[in-house]
């Protein structure tokens, strides 16, 4: 049923085997420059697979994105219904249809690569020596692909083998040595550079909710323990794979965390600030010979309130005046304190000079006293007083 995709995948490691073998000059079958050029064609054949799915990662960026900005109203959400899962469950994904945002999207790119991965599972582990052409392959250049040496382990070999295809690598290899080396190496450094890609992809998300949250989950620590505990029957071409799958998308993780970093983060701040234009003082200035023009919105300061005359608050009472004794006994007239006598006279002296009207203790002027000092009609009224 997949014939046609095991067709594809061998074609496209032909053509880069194809493309290697000239630029080494044809090397011979079996030594390590033609083992060389089968491992770069499964490293090719990793760069054209995530080339294709490079627009299925944008969405990813895309809809993750998406899920952070509804992390606010996810959390009302649930504040509003408490313990109501499955309201909570409803209210979160109808909100989720009505913004387009697919809480599945964080995983489009892995989905296409798991039939392509076993696609070359499928072709390396039929792969043998002096065995019958596979997939649009000749028999040579199969008998040449089953021999290629990586670090000296054939790449259609395996930690585990049997049948005829396990006397056959041997009898090339000498026994399982060097190949159970190069397979467990490349297990452990598989299964290490998924996990930190699994992590660097949840730094890249930032925190998510329900479903999403419990895929992250998953997927940080049941995949790189599942390859660990399956790479043991893997060849070790599709060890070389996967590894080669991990190193390009941690180097993609990297470019998208630097060039756009999650909402809120310290990094996404920074780079704001960053691209914000700065403003030219000149630019802000008048023209030559232009008369500046204050904004219509603005307003003088206002006056201070602190008396010129008095600007330590004492009172007549405290402070007497200048050439009087403290202790004269004079008398007060009736109806006229000494506070208000020196406000009055303080703020006569600071404003107006002396000829402006004193003020009642109660801080309020006298019918026309605040507006007397401004005119001489006012002040012909005072004197007819």
């Amino acid at each position: 049923m997949l014939d046609w995709l095991y067709t594809a995948i061998s074609w496209v490691m032909a053509q880069w085997h194809a493309l290697w073998s000239l630029a080494f000059d044809d090397p011979e079958a079996g030594t390590g420059l033609s083992g060389l050029t089968w491992a770069l064609s499964i490293v090719f054949l990793v760069v054209t697979v995530r080339v294709i799915l490079f627009p299925l990662f944008v969405k990813q960026v895309k809809s993750q994105r998406a899920m952070q900005e509804l992390q606010p109203e996810i959390a009302r959400l649930r504040k509003q219904y408490g313990s109501d899962r499955q309201g909570f469950s409803e209210a979160m994904l109808k909100m989720q249809r009505e913004r387009g945002v697919s809480p599945l999207a964080g995983c489009l790119p892995i989905l296409p690569q798991i039939p392509i991965f076993l696609s070359l599972f499928h072709v390396l582990r039929r792969l043998a020596p002096d065995a019958q052409g596979l997939y649009s392959w000749s028999a040579e250049l199969t008998d040449e692909a089953a021999r290629a040496p990586f670090f000296g382990a054939p790449i259609s070999s395996s930690f585990f083998m049997s049948g005829s295809k396990e006397q056959a690598i041997l009898d090339i290899t000498g026994g399982y040595g060097q190949i159970r080396v190069v397979a467990f190496l490349l297990i452990v450094i598989m299964s290490f550079t998924t996990f930190f890609t699994q992590k660097q992809i949840m730094r890249r998300s930032g925190p998510v909710e329900g479903q999403a949250a419990m895929v992250q989950k998953m997927l940080l620590y049941v995949m790189p323990l599942g390859l660990f505990v399956s790479g043991f029957l893997f060849p070790i071409g599709v060890l070389l794979y996967w590894f080669t799958n991990n190193l390009w998308t941690l180097g993609q993780q990297f470019f998208i965390l630097r060039k756009m970093p999650p909402p809120g983060s310290d990094a996404a701040k920074a780079k704001a600030a960053a691209d914000k234009p700065a403003v030219d003082p000149k630019a802000l200035a008048p023209r030559p010979g232009a008369k500046p023009v204050r904004p219509k919105s603005g307003r003088t300061a206002p006056a201070s309130t602190v008396e010129v005359a008095n600007p330590t608050g004492d009172t007549a009472a405290d402070t007497p005046a200048p050439g009087t004794p403290a202790d004269d006994g004079a008398a007060t007239p009736t109806g006229a304190s000494p506070t208000g006598a020196t406000a009055a006279g303080a703020t006569a002296a600071g404003s107006d000079g002396p000829s402006s009207p004193a003020r009642p203790s109660g801080g309020r002027p006298r019918s026309g006293a605040g507006r007397g000092s401004q005119g001489p009609a006012n002040r012909g009224k005072r004197k007819r007083r």
